[in-house]
């Protein structure tokens, strides 16, 4: 025979309580999500259907979460109809299952386009502090980097979705913190690298190839030179900047990669 305090009861009960009330709580939400079904369903339906770039996608929800399937031309199309599902009243959440059925293009062919591409974003701005590197396996692209301002990255992933063969992207691309102290390093390094005499060259071409990444005092230079010369006078330069705490040279140089058949 099991005996019961009496002031075990209170505790008891105010748990089974407890348990009771959460069960109701989580009963009641499934109904309140799932009732916007159907409204949902129609309005996902009608969007979709009002743009022929999804005319072969298709939708269901459940629970107030719309999962979208089928097919579409562009990686940039599969973003825009996800948007879309996410915009209409009373969704809960979108699982994009879509494929990307468009053109196939060999992996080399289409990062080769992509860095083309990528070489002049932001163009004429501040592209001299962005850095972007690419990479390519059956079609799904994976982009690192560091950007300032986040505008570049944007521009980036924009030019990316809308690469026809891209079938995912997998963006690991940082923004720089937002520092005076820093910005004061950019500029310095800047004026340094492309004042030097025998750098100058490199300002001439708007794809700028020596890109200058500062992050908390710390420099770190990308792109391609002509030749080892170019690439230790582009370090030594950089590490006479007033501010600067070190400088980690990543240059590559382009004459010697053609020689060794890279």
């Amino acid at each position: 025979m099991t005996l019961v305090s009496k002031q075990g009861l209170p505790k008891t009960a105010g748990m089974l309580l407890a348990v009771g009330l959460l069960s109701a709580t989580l009963v009641a939400q499934t109904p309140a999500a799932a009732r916007y079904d159907n409204q949902i369903q129609t309005a996902v339906m009608h969007k979709l259907v009002a743009k022929s770039q999804f005319a072969s996608v298709r939708s269901s929800v459940e629970d107030g979460i719309v999962t979208l399937t089928g097919t579409v031309d562009l990686y940039q199309r599969k973003l825009d109809a996800a948007k879309l599902a996410r915009k209409t009243a009373s969704v809960q959440g979108v699982r994009n299952l879509i494929t990307v059925a468009g053109a196939n293009v060999p992996d080399e062919q289409l990062e080769q386009k992509l860095a083309r591409k990528l070489t002049y974003v932001r163009e004429g701005y501040d592209s001299t502090f962005d850095y972007f590197a690419l990479g390519v396996k059956d079609g799904v692209v994976t982009v690192e980097g560091q950007d300032r301002t986040g505008v570049g990255r944007d521009e980036a992933l924009a030019d990316i979705a809308n690469m026809p063969g891209v079938k995912d992207v997998i963006a690991n691309i940082s923004i720089e913190p937002t520092s005076i102290f820093d910005d004061g390093i950019r500029l310095r390094t800047a004026r340094a690298i492309y004042r030097d005499p025998v750098l100058s060259k490199y300002a001439i071409d708007p794809a700028r190839p020596i890109r200058i990444i500062v992050a908390n005092g710390h420099v770190t230079l990308y792109g391609s030179v002509d030749n080892t010369m170019d690439k230790t006078i582009a370090g030594l330069r950089a590490n006479q900047v007033f501010g600067a705490f070190t400088v980690d040279n990543k240059l590559t140089v382009e004459k010697d990669s053609e020689q060794s058949g890279m």
